[in-house]
């Protein structure tokens, strides 16, 4: 057996593995209607109450929600789908703004040893600061919840780009640039044939760790802003006490979350740099 085979096969035992001990260790969050009063019973003390649900359950509503997964039947009622599309946009709009701009500023830092001292303390004052500590301020000046989650996207994607650009500049060997400047290329022709080129593998590395952290924070936002978004889905599903829809919820964002990572690691591997 080869070993791609062995860890299909070991994936598989995991899997259901999980399956069994979940079921075992989660009942159905059922209460029997037997010898309740008539006041317990106009209560709903015999009705389903809220629990931890097991895989089964989650596996029948996962399959309940994507029959139909695009659905939108007023403000709180909108289908998987639908929420998980909100998210997306919003990760995209902030995400390819922070390339914008953090790519040809990290170019900048990385080949003005000057720029680079200038704004390294910025940086680094900026960079440890939570996304979601600018969520108020930005409520405040921009007034549009969406455009805040947008913004919020902006500010935490842009420093993992920034610093890797800069450091993929800086990275590149001494013998090529001396082979730009034998050559005698100019600063613009040397940044795209020699400098682009070796620094691609690192700004890919910058722009998969932002990707996870913008999938990360939108999460986190939406829960705050409400509306629309996968975030305001969980949380709107929390305070129905629908924990399966919860479970159900936070597999798509692990599921969408690794096929958006996935989707830049394919795309690095047609810029990849051999010398």
């Amino acid at each position: 057996m080869t070993e791609t085979k062995k860890s299909i096969l070991l994936s598989i035992l995991i899997l259901v593995a999980f399956v069994i001990v979940g079921e075992l260790l989660t009942g159905d969050g059922s209460r029997t209607k037997k010898n309740l009063t008539e006041y317990e019973t106009l209560m709903g003390l015999g009705e389903k109450q809220a629990h931890v649900p097991g895989p089964v359950e989650v596996a029948k509503l996962a399959f309940k929600e994507l029959s139909h997964p695009f659905y939108d039947n007023g403000p709180n009622d909108k289908g998987i789908g639908t929420q998980l599309a909100f998210s997306i946009l919003r990760v995209m709009a902030g995400y390819f703004l922070s390339v914008i701009i953090a790519v040809p500023l990290g170019f900048l830092i990385g080949m003005s040893p000057v720029f680079y001292k200038a704004l390294q303390p910025y940086i680094q004052i900026l960079k440890p600061i939570s996304p979601l500590a600018w969520m108020p301020l930005a409520l405040f000046v921009i007034k549009d919840s969406i455009l805040s989650s947008v913004f919020v996207i902006f500010i935490c994607s842009i420093w993992p780009m920034l610093i890797n650009t800069a450091f993929g500049v800086m990275s590149v060997k001494t013998d090529f640039l001396n082979v730009g400047k034998t050559l005698e290329m100019n600063s613009f022709k040397m940044a795209f044939t020699i400098i682009l080129p070796a620094a691609l593998p690192t700004i890919f590395t910058g722009l998969r760790i932002s990707m996870g952290i913008s999938w990360l924070v939108i999460v986190a936002a939406e829960m705050l802003v409400g509306g629309t978004g996968i975030g305001y889905y969980v949380w709107n599903e929390w305070n129905n006490l629908d924990l399966a829809s919860v479970v159900f919820s936070i597999l798509m964002i692990g599921i969408v979350g690794m096929v958006l990572d996935a989707a830049i690691s394919y795309t690095s591997k047609y810029f990849n740099y051999q010398e």
